[in-house]
């Protein structure tokens, strides 16, 4: 061998292009082949969706199916197939799985249609009409024992049970100051409900939205800011809620703080009515003269505890009352709202003689 052809040995000859190409080649070969095997994967699932067993429309008649907590959406598709709501767990899972908003379904009661679509059937979940019945709707201003009421109508916790754990409330995460008494402290909201609670899961529940209000609001800063206790701006703002409409409340604040500063009883007839366990928004003689510390015609200072359970919009007042010197208010017109704020005793006079005449017009004077 020469010495040429040592030097041009193969080892030492450059890459084909050749040989690279065909590689290349290949690569791409198997990549069309990959692609084309997904999109058949993707087509045939798909079409397996297309192709669930479904009913065809929006259903008819009526059935409630309870979601527990944590449940998932293949365990709702099954009570769904289960209560012949959905005709198979897939037609519900594929309405599902197209559908974001599928992951916001929570536990609760849903009043369904029997024989629907999956997809009706999500759209109905979805739909807060559905949970009516999932739903405890406490207004601003209940008693303790309304608000168990209310539970109590919604739910199928008893009352006995509510009323055994409010004995005892130590267990709601009621705060420090709050001396032992649920009342006040039930916040009127509305609450979902799976349905699973017993009565001290859902009146903590209700403390615990109370918690949160106290701390939005900086309640307890707030108080202690104006001289007083949490305690005592709660029961304050319990008397505004019952005294006053929402557009007065900070003006019948300040009226509470001026006659308490004043020494003056505050000579309302709501603590009088807590006392009486009634809702009389008039009082007689004879009522106005019960003994007891919500007697707030024969004590002075404000009453023992809350009287109902305020709404942030009293709580607020309580702690934000309006500038003024005012004495005296009264609801001279309770249909229209209308209420007159004074100093002057002369005036309240003349606008109690407003009201009288017109509990004397309904009738009830």
């Amino acid at each position: 061998m020469s010495q040429l052809d040592t030097f041009m040995t193969s080892a030492d000859l450059p890459p084909s292009r050749h040989r690279g190409s065909v590689a290349r080649r290949i690569v791409a070969v198997v990549l069309v082949i990959a692609f084309a095997l997904l999109a058949i994967a993707l087509y045939r699932w798909a079409s397996a969706s297309l192709e669930v067993d479904d009913y065809p429309g929006a259903g008819s008649g009526e059935v409630v199916i309870t979601v527990n907590r944590g449940e998932s959406l293949t365990k709702i598709a099954r009570t769904l197939q289960g209560a012949d709501v959905v005709k198979s767990t897939d037609a519900f899972v594929a309405a599902a799985a197209a559908d974001d908003r599928a992951a916001s379904l929570g536990p609760g009661r849903y009043t369904m249609r029997l024989q629907m679509s999956g997809r009706e059937a999500l759209q109905l979940m979805l739909d807060p009409i559905s949970r009516a019945e999932s739903r405890v709707v406490l207004p601003e201003g209940l008693r303790i024992g309304e608000s168990v009421d209310a539970i109590a109508a919604a739910t199928d916790i008893t009352k006995k049970s509510m009323l055994s754990v409010l004995e005892k409330p130590n267990t709601l995460g009621l705060p420090d100051w709050a001396e032992d008494n649920a009342e006040g402290f039930l916040f009127p909201a509305t609450y979902e409900v799976a349905g699973d609670e017993d009565a001290e899961t859902i009146l903590g529940t209700l403390v615990t939205r109370f918690n949160q209000a106290s701390t939005d609001i900086g309640l307890e800063d707030r108080a202690d800011e104006l001289g007083i206790t949490p305690y005592q701006a709660l029961i304050i703002a319990s008397l505004v809620q019952a005294e006053g409409v929402p557009s007065d409340f900070a003006k019948v604040a300040r009226v509470i703080y001026n006659r308490l500063e004043a020494d003056m009883p505050l000579q309302f007839d709501s603590t009088v009515s807590y006392a009486l366990g009634i809702d009389e928004i008039s009082l007689d003689a004879d009522q106005l003269a019960t003994d007891s510390p919500y007697n707030t015609y024969e004590n002075t200072g404000l009453p023992p505890t809350p009287i109902n359970s305020p709404g942030e919009a009293a709580i607020e007042a309580a702690l934000s009352p309006a500038p003024g010197n005012w004495l005296y208010f009264v609801a001279v017109n309770p249909d229209t709202k209308e209420t007159k704020f004074t100093k002057s005793y002369e005036k309240f006079l003349e606008y109690k003689a407003q009201f009288q005449q017109y509990l004397a017009d309904k009738g009830k004077g």
